[in-house]
C-alpha cells in the first residue's frame, strides 16, 4: 500500500507546526457542537443557493436535480514558505502556456522545434483555425485558470506538491471558495483572531482589474459583463454570484448583438457597448455563424467583432489547445522553451497511450494506473485501475485499443489526506487544490484556493460531480 502524505500530521502523528494552534483549539471542541455547526453551514448554503446541477441524475419526478456541495468545517492549511513556491510555479506555468497559445496561432516556433508534435495541436478537437493570425488583447489567451494540484508522499516522509491538470478554458469553482470562507468567518470568528490567515475576499476585485485591463486599447472607460449560458447551468450560481460581486451585468447570448463589429447588449436605456465579456459559454456556442449554426447560447457576428479587435474575450476562444490532457505532458518543455527556466512544479509522469511503448505498458498494467480521455472533465471517462473490478478493467482496455489516441495514463497517486469531520467524527481524506491564476497586465492570484475533499472513504475522486465535498484553504501570513 502506497504511502500517503497527511496533510496535519507527520509520520509520527505528531501535528505539523503550522496546525498547532488550530489542533489544540479543536480538541476543546465537544462534537455535538461541530455537529450543529455543520447542519447550520448546510441550512445557510441551501438558503444563499449555492447548489450545481448535476447533468443526467433525475429526481424522484423526473426532474433535474440540483445539489448542495458539501462542505466540511475542518480548514486545509498551507504555511506561508509553501505558498510562497506554489505561487512561483503558478506563475511561471501560466505565463508559459499563454505564451505556448499565442505561439500555436502565430508563428508555431515549438512546433516547427519539434519540442510538441504538430498533429498533437493542428488536429486536437480544440485548436481552432479561426484564431490564427488574431492578435488578442496583451497577448493574454488564459485570463482565469484553474490548475489543479495534489500533494504525494515521498519516502522519507515529506510531500511533494504535483500539477495534476492545467483548465484553461472556463475553470469553475471559486465561487465556492469565497462562500467557503465567508462560512468559516461566520462560524468561527474566533480562529481567524487567533490565526494571521491571509484574505481572499478580494478575488472579485483583482478579476474586474484584470478583465478592464484586456480591454481594446481603445476604450478607457470598459463595460465588462458575464455571459452564461442560463439558469440551467451546473455552474449558473457562481455566473451570478460573480457578477455581482464585481457589479457587472449578467448576461444571456440574447442579450447581445453585433452591429458593424462591435458587441451590444439591450438595456432599458437602449444598445449599450460590451468591451470585455467573461463568457463562461464553450467555444462550440459562442458564434452560431462560426461554429454551432444550432446554438441559441451565444451571439451571431462575435468572432469577426473579436478578430476585428473591439472585444475582449475572457478567455480566448482556442485556449482549450493547451488544457488538453494530450499537451499536457509537454508544459514542462514548454516552461524551458519560452522562458528559459527549470519547472517549479512538477507534472505527474504521464503514458500517452497514440505512443505504441507507452500504450503496451499501459495495457499491461492497467490495474496499477488511472486512465484519462484527452478531452474528459468532471472524473467522468477515467479508469481508477486499483478501484476497478476485473469486468470494468476489461471493458476499458478494449477501449484503449480502439481509441489510443482519446487517453492518457499515469500513475495511481496517494493524494494526500486532511483530517475530514464526517459522520463517524474525524477522519482522514483525500484532497486536492485547484488555485485560480489571473492575467491581466500581470499574473496575480489570491492566497489559497479551492480545496476539493473525496468524501468517502479510501476514494481519491474529488469532483462534486462524483460526490465530492470543499474546504477553506488557509493560508498564513509568513
Amino acid at each position: 500500500m502506497k504511502a500517503v502524505f497527511d496533510e496535519m500530521h507527520t509520520g509520527g502523528r505528531s501535528v505539523r507546526p503550522h496546525y498547532a494552534g488550530y489542533d489544540a483549539w479543536l480538541a476543546q471542541q465537544p462534537r455535538d457542537v461541530m455537529k450543529a455547526r455543520r447542519e447550520e453551514a448546510e441550512m445557510i448554503f441551501r438558503r444563499v443557493g449555492i447548489t450545481f446541477a448535476v447533468y443526467g441524475a433525475k429526481d424522484e419526478d423526473g426532474s433535474g436535480t440540483e445539489r448542495l456541495i458539501p462542505f466540511d468545517l475542518i480548514p486545509r492549511i498551507i504555511p506561508a514558505h509553501e505558498w510562497s513556491e506554489m505561487q512561483a510555479g503558478l506563475r511561471q506555468r501560466v505565463t508559459a502556456l499563454n505564451r505556448f497559445i499565442h505561439d500555436v496561432y502565430h508563428g508555431q516556433e515549438i512546433l516547427k522545434a519539434g519540442i510538441v508534435p504538430a498533429e498533437q495541436v493542428l488536429r486536437n478537437a480544440q485548436f481552432r483555425p479561426e484564431m490564427m493570425g488574431v492578435d488578442v488583447a496583451g497577448d493574454v489567451y488564459s485570463h482565469i485558470a484553474g490548475i489543479d494540484i495534489v500533494r504525494a508522499a515521498n519516502p522519507d516522509g515529506s510531500g511533494t506538491y504535483y500539477v495534476l491538470e492545467d483548465n484553461l478554458r472556463v475553470p469553475s469553482g471559486v465561487s465556492y471558495m469565497l462562500e467557503n470562507r465567508k462560512m468559516m468567518m461566520r462560524l468561527f470568528p474566533e480562529l481567524f483572531s487567533a490565526h494571521r490567515v491571509e484574505p481572499v475576499a478580494h478575488y472579485p476585485d483583482i478579476l474586474l482589474e484584470t478583465l478592464r485591463a484586456v480591454a481594446p486599447s481603445s476604450v478607457n472607460d470598459p463595460t465588462v459583463v458575464v455571459l452564461t449560458p442560463g439558469m440551467y447551468n451546473s455552474a449558473y450560481f457562481e455566473h451570478a454570484f460573480l457578477a455581482q460581486q464585481m457589479g457587472i451585468e449578467l448576461v444571456e447570448g440574447q442579450d447581445l448583438f453585433v452591429r458593424d463589429n462591435f458587441v451590444y447588449m439591450r438595456t432599458t436605456q437602449g444598445p449599450k457597448r460590451v468591451d470585455v465579456i467573461y463568457r463562461r459559454v464553450d467555444d462550440d456556442f459562442l458564434d452560431p455563424r462560426a461554429f454551432r449554426a444550432d446554438s441559441t447560447l451565444g451571439c451571431a457576428g462575435l468572432l469577426d467583432a473579436y478578430r476585428a479587435g473591439n472585444v475582449t474575450l475572457s478567455n480566448a476562444i482556442g485556449t482549450g489547445v493547451a488544457d488538453d490532457k494530450s499537451i499536457y505532458p509537454y508544459v514542462p518543455k514548454m516552461i524551458e522553451f519560452y522562458l528559459g527556466e527549470k519547472p517549479i512544479l512538477h507534472n505527474v509522469p504521464t503514458w500517452q497511450c497514440r505512443e505504441k511503448a507507452d500504450l503496451d505498458h499501459v495495457l499491461a498494467h492497467l490495474d496499477e494506473l488511472v486512465v484519462k480521455e484527452v478531452h474528459g472533465a468532471g472524473g467522468y471517462g477515467m479508469l481508477v485501475g486499483p478501484a476497478a473490478t476485473r469486468a470494468e478493467i476489461d471493458d476499458f482496455r478494449r477501449v484503449l485499443q480502439a481509441r489510443p489516441e482519446g487517453y492518457i495514463a499515469q500513475p495511481t497517486l496517494a493524494l494526500s489526506t486532511c483530517p475530514t469531520f464526517v459522520e463517524s467524527g474525524i477522519a482522514p481524506r483525500h484532497i486536492d487544490l485547484r488555485p485560480f491564476v489571473l492575467s491581466g497586465k500581470s499574473v496575480q492570484m489570491v492566497p489559497g484556493g479551492l480545496t476539493r475533499v473525496a468524501l468517502k472513504e479510501g476514494s481519491l475522486v474529488v469532483n462534486s460531480s462524483q460526490g465530492g465535498g470543499t474546504k477553506d484553504t488557509w493560508v498564513l501570513e509568513a
